[in-house]
């Protein structure tokens, strides 16, 4: 990704601003509302990003950088992996909730090949993130010894994804501590973990 001078830099989030708000408002990305809602000319959003793919393409990769940043890769308080863990659950459903592009990106988005395969790359690095934590769990002795880690993150990671896509697109939402609840108890299900380490 090429640098940006701090006013590039600041144009193009307003143009993912605005492409983040079209998109939760009209279900659709076109780009010349999205240049009319951030007060820009139509022909700036392509100079940014190419095309309408490229676009939606880097709206998708920021959603996923900000999850990443606000969910995985924090410092979360506990005694144990399992204790650490459970706040992360927390934290991930909270950010879910509040984060208005979630139920579109996690459940109804729809795109080209471009947009897709962006999209399987980004669950590809959480999917190796999440076997970073799981492989930590393991070296803690709170999660199954000798599974491979990268298909027991693969798994929580789409069963979470799976459990948050329903609850999105429910009216009204669930309560998000039941939800927070059913993905610990899921979760350490999936991975074996227990609270005093592994017989």
């Amino acid at each position: 990704m090429q640098v940006l001078s701090e006013r590039a830099a600041a144009t193009r989030r307003r143009i993912l601003e605005a492409a983040a708000a079209e998109l939760v408002e009209t279900g659709d990305v076109e780009v010349a509302a999205v240049a009319r809602r951030a007060g820009l000319s139509v022909g700036l959003p392509y100079r940014y990003f190419g095309t309408r793919s490229g676009l939606m393409s880097a709206l998708i990769e920021d959603f996923y950088e900000r999850l990443v940043a606000g969910t995985v890769l924090r410092r979360f308080d506990g005694d144990t992996w399992l204790e650490r863990w459970h706040a992360q659950v927390t934290q991930w459903v909270d950010w879910v909730y509040d984060e208005p592009l979630a139920p579109v990106v996690l459940g109804r988005m729809v795109g080209d090949a471009q947009v897709a395969a962006m999209e399987a790359r980004c669950a590809r690095q959480v999917i190796a993130l999440g076997a970073k934590h799981v492989t930590a769990g393991q070296d803690e002795g709170a999660v199954t010894p000798g599974r491979d880690p990268e298909l027991l993150s693969a798994a929580v990671v789409g069963g979470m994804r799976s459990i948050l896509a329903v609850v999105l697109d429910q009216d009204p939402r669930p309560d998000r501590a039941a939800v927070q609840q059913e993905i610990r108890l899921f979760s350490t299900a999936a991975l074996g973990a227990s609270a005093g380490g592994l017989p």
